[in-house]
């Protein structure tokens, strides 16, 4: 599973990287020869994905370091710190430069050169982020097997591939976007509208942002898994014999399919301390049978039986006789 997870993440991450390249120099030059504001915004918005792409490849190969003695659950959370550093950039230089610009080009609007090679650009740019957003969609989809895409979504501690997912369908509709806003500054000669697409689009980028930045706070913090599997290991320990509760399940998520979890069982009085062992043995099995991503568990007996002790009869000391009170 996780070799899957690394191959999945990486072929949707390089044939981003690829496209994006390609479509932001082709934005970039033809934005300074049309003077569009909207098509300098998408330029903008191509190159930022495409350093954003190598960062979320340097995150994944982080990650992926060996546990050390600082660090003895392994460096996981590495691909969250790099995805927190995405949806920042997303925000910063995406949204703000495309926000930014779209204002100066409001308050001070020009008129489009020659706008026919926007329109060229745009269409190849659809072409290439929509093969993109297909092969990041495909890849996602293979991980997501019947899960609802969206639910899929919520649920993965996998940011690698829904970031690229996201960026690319903020692409899509960036370029949208841009066309329209780019039509009918041209159409209606009012170039205050390019300006406004320009607008449109960093409000865009930071409303994605926001989104992947609040997904990466929540595992950087230590989010754990959810209220319905923790439910499950509940159920699983109180099905076995002797176990009379179990206490709270705590978890945190360590990395990508890689969870980290602990269980106290309480059992019935009277309970040898071997019988409890080979419960927890068993709880442990069933739980990481049906739980593959839960690569740490840890389970405590709260309230085992305690060990039967005994006193050698040569050990017993004599206790001294009690004193009558005198009369």
């Amino acid at each position: 599973m996780r070799s899957t997870w690394r191959t999945t993440s990486k072929l949707a991450i390089y044939a981003a990287i690829a496209a994006n390249v390609a479509i932001a120099v082709t934005k970039l030059v033809v934005a300074s020869i049309t003077g569009s504001s909207a098509m300098l915004s998408e330029g903008i918005h191509s190159s930022v994905d495409s350093f954003n792409g190598v960062l979320l490849l340097v995150g994944i190969r982080l990650s992926q370091r060996p546990a050390t003695p600082e660090h003895p659950f392994g460096h996981g959370k590495d691909l969250y710190f790099w995805s927190l550093i995405v949806a920042v950039l997303i925000f910063g230089l995406g949204g703000g430069i495309s926000f930014y610009e779209g204002v100066l080009h409001i308050r001070h609007p020009e008129p489009l050169r020659d706008p026919t090679w926007n329109y060229v650009v745009l269409g190849v740019a659809t072409v290439f982020e929509g093969i993109s957003f297909a092969i990041a969609l495909r890849q996602f989809q293979r991980l997501a097997g019947a899960t609802p895409l969206w639910e899929f979504v919520r649920r993965s501690k996998d940011p690698s591939t829904y970031t690229v997912l996201a960026e690319d369908s903020a692409a899509l509709v960036g370029l949208a976007i841009a066309a329209v806003g780019i039509a009918l500054s041209h159409w209606l000669e009012m170039p205050i509208l390019d300006g406004t697409a320009s607008v449109l689009i960093g409000i865009l980028l930071a409303g994605i942002a926001g989104l992947l930045a609040w997904q990466s706070r929540g595992l950087l913090i230590g989010q754990g898994i959810r209220p319905e599997t923790a439910r499950a290991l509940r159920d699983i320990a109180l099905a076995q014999p002797g176990v009379r509760d179990v206490g709270r399940v705590l978890s945190m998520y360590v990395g990508p399919n890689d969870a980290l979890v602990t269980m106290d069982l309480d059992f019935d009085a009277g309970t040898a301390t071997t019988e409890a062992a080979l419960v927890m043995a068993e709880v442990e099995r069933r739980v990481r049978e049906r739980y593959p991503m839960i690569k740490r568990l840890f389970i405590e007996s709260g309230s085992p039986a305690p060990p039967q002790r005994w006193t050698r009869p040569d050990a017993i000391q004599a206790q001294p006789e009690a004193v009558a009170p005198p009369e």
